[in-house]
């Protein structure tokens, strides 16, 4: 029933005759409604009934009835002393058919309406009620009573609630009600769809009192020869492919030398002369019994094989070896081989009975036919004998290292080293000694023999495995009286060494004793320190006698250490799944709860939300997912990301908590930053933070980059935008959609931006300290990219920030370096800003504010600042405030009369503070405008010469 659509009389039944009236009206779109009014309020003793139509419940064991009406307040009708109301109530009445028809009124006065409740208006006119359970008819009637209010029934709508049928987990559950209690949970069982069979049983849902289903307990799942889809529906596998199982994988192609011919396949039959075994799997190739090949997978393969059995009586016999390339490890699409895949001796006309194919590449399928031709093939209508195998290729084996170079020996031992060679773990060893070690390309063998010569191999490791060792080559220690002699004759140089040794440290000393009395150091105790090691201790696997001690250096040049991994490029990975499995934690959807969205990114939205996982209490994270209608690269793209974030643990880079690739959507889930974009937070608090603060959160970054750089890592989007900073203050950087490994032979790389395009590395984080203290100002301004572009080569730099310290300007310049060489490393970086944070007097020096060149520039040439306003473009007290980014104080200056360029002159601090100016920073900023406006009034002054 919905009183809302009526355009009729409605026909209910009211007595007494005085009582309730039937009128039209109009609702708030000027439609016609039908509504009911009653206003007795001058005569006491009222009991007015209005009786509704009969109402069939269809099966509904609880109903909700919604009322719109409106009741005057007693208070406003003047002479009305008690017998005024100000509510009603709501009755109804079951029954298997309508009672409406031919009863009198003495019938409904005495009938057994059950009430519902007393409807009074709160802060709306607007209620809904709900009765139940309903079981003793197939209906009902509803019933109102007045008992002395002035009021109108404006509409009334009768529903119930169901949960509708749904497909879920490859079931169908039918549309369900819901029960007597608005907490009832009704039991639905479901069917499996079409193609589908039952996976785990019972098979049903629940669903609630809101009309919502909730509980899932089993499921079905598609059945061999059918694959699901997105839609929840078992499609059947297309001729060419199979499937042998039942569950949610997909349709295969059929594997090499097997067909399918009809749908919904379970088993591709083999070809004639083709076999399975017993023991074989549906999946695996299909095989003669003439050919046997040997595979070595790594980025070469070797194949071997025997004639035929059958080779037609004749003399010609050769082979023809192809070699396809597939997109997927299902290999459902491939392509020929690149030129650039060698094969030896030759890849046709063979008459040997092996092959050896190299160059292939890394983590790539591929599919290898071997042909047997003789002189007759041609003239078979049949296709040549050949035999398929499948591999995957992974990383390329490590080189030779080529030679080894004694840097120094003493009577028990000798120092050796040989040419690096990039993310590769090295394994020196002597005659009958393996050695470990790592990935520093020189070593340290020690409790050796006086006197006595060493053959030593070195070979390489990679994830591959193990390369071949070096050729052996000899080296010999120091006899006794020889190292005695070496070791006089460096007596003089070692005793001068260890005088200044002992002078150095005694004035380290003292200076670390005198900083600890200083009062700022307090910041710098707080400061995180990470360092990874440069010893290790190497024990043979068999040597008779003392073992051999093996130690390496830490590197300082730039390049990996040995406790710091070397970045993979998940971009090397013909599979994007493989890649994202391997570097990151596949999280169960099931632990994941949204609760907002906080904004869109590139792939789809951004939510806030919490994760459990098993063994720890629930916290709050950040999840990116994957809009819906994604192409396959978008999701390569998007799964890229992990698989890099993976990589990375350090605190100042956004941890990767884990990824959900086996459900929709899929889902990358980090740490959450509460604070949000260092760019935009910074904006939010202009000038709260204290210079000292500022430069520990850029100390942060560079300690983040610098961790980056150790991995051969790039990121080529380094901004303040895409540095997020958490509730503690630490910035971490994130965002790697833009990033590539670096290579060994990398040149000085470019990126181009939505500024400008310029060196990456350490320029962009000079241009994030400017960004930092400036508060989040937009470098360059509104200038266009040319522009920019035209400035930098000409070699004009940004100017410093206002109340920038002089030594925070000059780490930007040295950033800002012409010469890429010139220009400071990320570890230098750190220390620079662990010796501001060490010694706070040096921040106390604060930078013109004014543009800046390198030295080599003779003189500045005019850039626009856009520290200050524009001073001739100001007309108004309200323009000069928008100029200053200030119109925050636009209603104190209004309200104190402020309302004049003349008066703004005059303003002093004290002026200032009264009108709510309390950041030092704001003051600084506006009584500098002040200042610039007084010199401007003076200057267009008019001036007498004598």
């Amino acid at each position: 029933m919905d009183t809302r659509t009526a355009t009729a009389e409605l026909g209910w039944i009211s007595f007494p005759a005085n009582g309730w009236e039937e009128v039209s009206g109009y609702d708030e779109n000027l439609n016609t409604i039908r509504t009911y009014q009653v206003c007795n309020v001058f005569e006491p003793s009222q009991n007015n009934w209005l009786l509704t139509t009969y109402v069939d419940r269809r099966a509904a064991q609880r109903v909700y009835v919604e009322i719109r009406f409106t009741v005057r307040d007693c208070a406003s009708i003047p002479s009305v002393l008690g017998s005024c109301k100000e509510t009603f109530n709501l009755y109804y009445l079951e029954s298997d058919h309508s009672l409406s028809e031919g009863r009198g009124v003495e019938y409904w006065t005495t009938a057994p309406f059950l009430k519902v409740d007393t409807i009074a208006a709160d802060e709306s006119f607007s209620q809904v009620r709900s009765f139940g359970p309903l079981s003793r008819g197939r209906g009902f009637h509803l019933a109102f009573q007045d008992l002395g209010a002035c009021m109108s029934l404006l509409a009334v709508r009768v529903f119930y609630k169901k949960c509708p049928s749904v497909v879920q987990n490859f079931a169908f559950f039918p549309e369900t009600l819901t029960g007597a209690e608005s907490t009832s949970l009704v039991i639905a069982r479901g069917s499996c769809i079409a193609s589908a069979e039952e996976l785990d049983v019972p098979i049903k849902l629940y669903c609630n009192g809101d009309g919502e289903w909730m509980v899932p307990i089993g499921s079905c799942s598609c059945k061999a020869g059918y694959e699901p889809d997105k839609a929840n529906v078992c499609q059947a596998c297309p001729q060419g492919t199979f499937k042998s199982f039942q569950g949610a994988g997909l349709c295969q192609q059929c594997p090499p030398n097997s067909l399918s011919t009809a749908e919904a396949a379970t088993l591709c039959g083999c070809r004639n002369g083709y076999y399975r075994g017993d023991v074989d799997k549906p999946e695996d190739t299909c095989t003669s019994e003439s050919l046997c090949v040997f595979v070595c997978v790594c980025t070469s393969v070797v194949l071997e094989w025997s004639p035929p059995r059958d080779t037609g009586h004749r003399g010609d016999l050769v082979y023809n070896v192809l070699c396809r390339r597939c997109h997927s490890s299902e290999r459902r699409t491939c392509q020929s081989c690149e030129d650039s895949v060698a094969f030896s001796p030759g890849r046709r006309g063979l008459r040997g009975d092996h092959v050896e194919i190299s160059k292939l590449r890394a983590h790539t399928a591929y599919t290898f036919d071997v042909q047997a031709i003789n002189g007759v093939s041609n003239k078979s209508p049949y296709p040549a004998q050949q035999l398929s195998i499948n591999i995957t290729t992974n990383q390329a084996a490590p080189s030779l290292v080529p030679i080894m170079h004694q840097v120094s020996s003493t009577s028990r031992s000798f120092s050796l080293s040989w040419p690096p060679r990039t993310a590769e773990r090295h394994h020196p060893r002597l005659r009958d000694t393996l050695l470990r070690q790592g990935r520093n390309p020189c070593v340290c063998v020690c409790g050796l023999r006086p006197g006595t010569g060493y053959l030593v191999q070195v070979r390489a490791r990679t994830v591959a495995g193990y390369g071949a060792f070096s050729k052996e080559m000899l080296f010999h220690t120091l006899t006794d009286d020889e190292y005695k002699s070496e070791l006089g004759q460096q007596l003089s140089l070692i005793a001068g060494s260890l005088v200044c040794g002992v002078v150095i440290v005694s004035l380290v000393a003292i200076a670390i004793i005198c900083t600890r009395y200083l009062k700022e150091s307090v910041y710098g105790d707080k400061l995180q320190q990470y360092t990874t090691g440069g010893e290790a201790n190497l024990r043979p696997d068999q040597f008779s006698g003392e073992a051999p001690t093996v130690t390496f250096p830490t590197m300082s040049d730039g390049h990996s250490s040995p406790g710091v991994k070397i970045y993979i490029d998940p971009f090397t990975y013909e599979d994007p799944n493989e890649a994202v499995h391997e570097f990151a934690k596949e999280i169960d959807p099931n632990c994941v709860k949204i609760e907002e969205v906080l904004g869109a990114g590139e792939f789809g939205e951004v939510y806030k939300g919490r994760l459990k996982l098993v063994g720890k209490k629930e916290f709050p994270v950040a999840i990116k997912t994957l809009k819906a209608g994604y192409s396959e690269r978008q999701r390569r793209d998007f799964l890229s990301e992990a698989s890099i974030m993976g990589q990375f643990d350090q605190p100042n880079i956004i941890r990767l908590e884990g990824v959900v690739t086996k459900s929709r959507p899929t889902m990358i889930i980090t740490e959450f930053m509460e604070n949000g974009a260092l760019d935009s937070f910074l904006r939010r608090n202009d000038g709260t933070f204290p210079v000292i603060q500022l430069v520990g959160m850029l100390r942060g970054i560079a300690s983040g980059m610098r961790y980056l750089a150790e991995m051969s890592y790039v990121h080529r989007d380094l901004a303040a935008r895409n540095i997020l900073v958490n509730s503690n203050l630490v910035c971490k950087v994130s965002d790697f959609g833009l990033s590539r490994y670096l290579e060994e032979d990398t040149s000085d790389p470019t990126y181009t931006s939505s500024l400008v395009r310029i060196p990456v590395h350490v320029w962009s984080y000079g241009i994030v300290t400017w960004e930092v203290m400036s508060y989040g100002e937009r470098p360059y301004w509104d200038m266009s990219n040319q522009d920019v572009i035209n400035a930098i080569e000409q070699d004009f730099r940004l100017p410093a920030p206002m109340d920038c310290p002089l030594v925070l300007h000059q780490l930007m310049l040295d950033c800002w370096q012409k010469d890429r060489n010139a220009r400071p490393k990320f570890p230098d970086l750190v220390s620079m800003l662990d010796k501001m944070i060490r010694n706070p007097a040096s921040l106390k020096t604060v930078a013109s504010h004014e543009l800046f060149l390198p030295p080599s520039r003779p003189s500045p040439h005019a850039l626009l600042d856009r520290g200050a306003p524009d001073l001739s473009s100001v007309s108004s007290v309200e323009d000069w405030l928008s100029a200053l980014k200030m119109t925050q104080y636009r209603d104190s200056f209004v309200g104190s009369g402020i309302n004049s360029l003349s008066l703004i002159t005059q303003l002093t601090t004290e002026d200032l503070q009264r009108l709510g100016v309390s950041l030092a920073g704001h003051q600084k900023k506006i009584l500098t405008s002040v200042q610039s406006m007084r010199d401007h009034i003076d200057d267009q002054s008019p001036t007498e010469s004598l």
